[in-house]
């Protein structure tokens, strides 16, 4: 009987893809006999894997509460096993499964290649912990991904091209998880993207902890966003999450000059207040971001800005979060994502002095979530009325509709007078309508 596999994945676009990636290391596909088919419920499976993030505060808690919730079907099913990946395997390691004795794996970010050989491990009742930060290419270790129709998948896809971060930003736990600033061979991630496109993916994000900073076979993020646009069958490309110390004048002038290169940047700030973003070791300031956020506009006028912001930062006064509040104005965001300032242990901010009270905090948060909501709010109703492009990644609300991403990341529910069109689709559309996060829109040309 064939062994089924199930999991569960949190966080971020790069934990989507690795989990992916687990999935498709221990499939049947890769290992014959001795793989594992993927089941929808933990009830059903023989090997549960929770891939875990480290971002946000009591993220080990939340995944030690999650394997309390799991450790009864470990003991209704002996031959059950259960393993923890992903950031939170990397910096807790060991002590998983000290703490935790329903846990029989622990593995790393960078070394999830070697699943097979830890599943094995764990099914004999051997220890199965690797948190190393091997030299070899994981990537270059795993199997080749599924390939051709058998194998369809939804119309956008993740494709991971760099990892780790060396900014040390005095907030983030990445450097200490993910390691040093890395980047895949451009051929293997050309190849890759043959493969998603062979199996009918037509909008690839590529993906980084610091993507922007992807130097590899005399290649830039600006050449490999070229090479991977002229894959047949990649009609649209976006890239994430990028840093503005690295949008060299490359990377600015491809949003002018790559026609698959959507309109679309997610550029994080965390902070309008110099003296804040100097404590974060973030290295820029906030006149040079809204300086670098005018040449990718001169580059690409109608392009659609999204940012990060930390709140409460340790030492943040009124007036360092006013500033914030500036450079949102200033910037003019389509969308954004706003956070309480969560102390990571190991992180040089973890043990500063100054930490901001969490009712003030969570005072600051709300001002600035309601002002990014209204801008939101804003982006999406100047759309009403004008003309957009739509990929179809699945059916809609309602009978008859679908839905799908604009080129600008806003969510669309579309109408077609002749009958829904395939998921898959790029459908030319008529915006109708603004709703709170959403568009509304009719089709309006032939779907392609």
């Amino acid at each position: 009987m064939t062994r089924k596999l199930y999991v569960r994945t949190y966080g971020c676009q790069m934990n989507v893809y690795d989990g992916e990636r687990m999935a498709e290391a221990l499939s049947t596909e890769a290992l014959g006999a001795e793989g594992y088919e993927p089941v929808d419920t933990p009830e059903a499976a023989d090997l549960i894997l929770l891939n875990t993030c480290h971002i946000r505060e009591k993220a080990a808690e939340k995944i030690y509460s999650e394997l309390g919730r799991l450790a009864p079907l470990k003991a209704a099913n002996q031959d059950l096993r259960i393993g923890v990946a992903g950031c939170v395997a990397q910096a807790e390691g060991a002590e998983i499964a000290a703490r935790q004795r329903a846990v029989d794996l622990v593995v790393g970010p960078q070394a999830y290649h070697r699943l097979p050989e830890l599943a094995a491990r764990a099914r004999a009742g051997e220890a199965a912990i690797d948190t190393d930060m091997p030299e070899e290419d994981k990537f270059a270790h795993l199997p080749a991904r599924p390939r051709g129709p058998a194998a369809r998948r939804a119309p956008s896809a993740f494709l991971t091209v760099q990892e780790g971060c060396d900014k040390f930003c005095a907030f983030c736990v990445v450097p200490y998880t993910r390691g040093a600033e890395v980047s895949r061979d451009p051929a293997r991630v050309v190849a890759e993207a043959e493969g998603l496109a062979a199996r009918g993916v037509r909008e690839l994000t590529l993906l980084g902890q610091n993507v922007n900073a992807y130097a590899a076979g005399g290649e830039t993020l600006a050449g490999l966003i070229g090479r991977v646009a002229a894959v047949p069958g990649i009609e649209r490309v976006r890239y994430t999450t990028s840093h503005p110390n690295d949008m060299g004048d490359d990377l600015i002038a491809a949003h002018a000059e790559v026609p698959e290169l959507m309109p679309y940047l997610h550029l994080p700030v965390q902070s309008g207040s110099d003296r804040v973003l100097k404590a974060m070791n973030r290295k820029h300031d906030a006149a040079g971001y809204l300086a670098l956020i005018g040449r990718i506009r001169a580059a690409r006028p109608d392009i659609a800005l999204s940012g990060d912001f930390i709140v409460g930062f340790p030492g943040e006064t009124e007036d360092d979060f006013r500033d914030t509040l500036a450079i949102v104005e200033a910037a003019g965001y389509a969308h954004a994502y706003s956070f309480k300032y969560s102390p990571r242990p190991g992180t040089p901010a973890a043990e500063r002095a100054g930490q901001v009270a969490p009712e003030e905090a969570d005072e600051r948060l709300q001002r600035l979530q309601a002002l990014l909501t209204r801008m939101q709010h804003a982006a999406l109703e100047r759309a009403v009325g004008g003309r957009a492009e739509v990929l179809v990644e699945r059916e809609g609300r309602r009978p008859g509709q679908v839905a799908g991403k604009s080129e600008h990341l806003m969510a669309v529910h579309l109408t077609a007078p002749d009958g829904p069109p395939p998921i898959g689709a790029i459908v030319p559309v008529r915006i109708l309508e603004a709703g709170p996060n959403s568009l509304a829109a009719v089709q309006d040309g032939a779907a392609r």
